[in-house]
């Protein structure tokens, strides 16, 4: 007869599944973007009078990423870059209202799709038309965009909440102006609309269809992907009043109260996870797509100010806001939160990007990206407190602009092909002092690593494809 296992020893062994099994684990995946939101916008990056004690604990309890850059200064290529780990001007995604989701190119959803994730989309889409049928939102509908219908069912949403593209921030069917239909819908699948609960402040309405997925995945013990896209803070701003009510009297009243209400939620979507016992085993990401908006015929290369009472946001203490290649326009508030492998109260400072989200996933996951040509790369490293700097240049093209950041030096240009400027982001953050005659060795470098990649990029005549079956 086998003699018994000491209870000491059985202890260890059960200890030890245990630990394996924690280990094995895979992380809920939420990927959180506001729509505009200025860089100094948030309790957290120091704003005076914003009020974001939700954002604030939840940058608390993960790593504020202090490098952080949306890949483009404006709306549609950043969500592309956010989805591919591909720079969005290889994917014909060059502006807002420009180009869609190719068919052929593999998405972050997709990925995680296949590997036994449930997904889901809910707010801003902004990669492509919804319909071809009926009149939508900018591009819905109309014959000439016909070619650009990708919606997010079809690129590896399973379930899906979502808008061609802005909306007003509260009330969003209805036109605050006109009190007329905005003109745009939130389409759940093909040629399925939404009719219910689309009053009151927007961020709610698209946080009331997050939590339910939220809750069935995890009563199912099945991991997840939500993305959760607001439109706030973008135009039209509408806020409710209690939002609006703590900022009455300033310019920006309206902006502040958009944003309030997307930190009222963040705080809904926390709470959830923690009481479906899982926020320790979700890595959520938050950032904006850009930076703030400009007031009309703002040069929007502007030297930096800290425009206290913008009535769309602040960019401070970085120079130029949305539409600019320079830090205002491209530089927003980012955190990233892990319980089980980020330390608490920590600080990335690292350059990262949009683009980096699907290697980073990909490798916490321990599953093959879709190509070993992306443009972003694995900041897993830093997110677990390794001392790790961005092993390739960052490039951004948006427009006649082009830039590149090789830490801590940044080569900007206003055409593609110059005439450029340098900058030393480690002691001008504000991108005042152009080193190009002072430093001609660090300018040539940056130029030419630019110009090879402007023109790969050009020249590439292959999309980065799923393979074939």
């Amino acid at each position: 007869m086998p003699r018994p296992i000491p209870l000491l020893l059985a202890s260890l062994l059960l200890l030890g599944v245990a630990c394996v099994a924690r280990a094995q684990v895979r992380p809920n995946i939420i990927l959180c973007m506001t729509d505009d939101q200025g860089a100094a916008d948030a309790g957290f990056r120091g704003h005076a009078a914003l009020r974001t004690p939700s954002l604030d604990s939840l940058a608390s309890r993960g790593m504020v990423l202090s490098n952080f850059y949306a890949q483009s200064p404006v709306c549609s290529p950043t969500r592309a870059s956010c989805l591919t780990g591909l720079h969005p001007e290889r994917l014909g995604i060059t502006g807002a209202n420009a180009g869609h989701m190719p068919d052929e190119t593999v998405t972050l959803a997709e990925l995680l799709r296949d590997n036994g994730y449930a997904t889901g989309h809910f707010g801003k889409w902004h990669l492509g038309t919804l319909t071809t049928s009926v009149r939508d939102s900018n591009r819905g509908g109309l014959p000439e965009h016909d070619a650009h219908f990708a919606p997010p069912w079809e690129h590896g949403f399973d379930v899906c909440f979502s808008t061609e593209a802005k909306v007003p921030t509260a009330d969003p069917m209805v036109d605050p102006v006109t009190g007329e239909p905005y003109g745009t819908r939130y389409w759940t699948g093909p040629g399925q609309v939404a009719r219910d609960d689309l009053d009151g402040d927007d961020s709610r309405v698209i946080m009331d269809r997050v939590l339910p997925f939220v809750e069935r995945c995890a009563a199912a013990d099945r991991p997840f992907f939500a993305v959760v896209w607001f439109h706030a803070p973008h135009l039209p701003l509408v806020a409710l009043p209690d939002h609006q009510a703590p900022y009455d009297g300033r310019p920006d009243s309206a902006y502040l109260g958009a944003l309030a209400g997307v930190d009222a939620e963040m705080g809904r979507l926390w709470r959830t996870l923690s009481d479906a016992g899982i926020s320790d085993d979700t890595l959520l990401f938050f950032c904006s797509d850009n930076g703030p908006e400009r007031v009309s015929g703002q040069d929007v290369h502007e030297p930096a100010a800290s425009y206290p009472d913008h009535p769309y946001g602040s960019a401070a203490p970085y120079r130029g806001r949305k539409r600019s290649l320079h830090d205002g326009g491209l530089r927003t508030p980012a955190f990233a939160v892990w319980p089980r492998r980020i330390a608490a109260g920590s600080a990335g400072e690292g350059v990262t990007s949009t683009t980096d989200y699907l290697p980073t996933i990909a490798d916490a996951l321990g599953i093959e990206p879709p190509s070993d040509a992306l443009d972003g790369v694995s900041m897993l490293p830093m997110l677990t407190g390794e001392d790790w700097h961005r092993p390739k240049p960052l490039m951004f093209v948006s427009g006649k602009q082009s830039a590149t950041i090789d830490w801590p030096y940044k080569l900007i240009a206003r055409e593609q092909d110059g005439p450029f400027a340098l900058y030393n982001l480690r002691t001008d953050q504000a991108e005042h002092d152009d080193l190009l005659k002072l430093e001609p060795e660090a300018a040539a470098r940056l130029e030419a690593q630019l110009r090879a990649w402007l023109e790969a990029v050009r020249a590439e005549s292959t999309r980065h494809t799923k393979e074939s079956p």
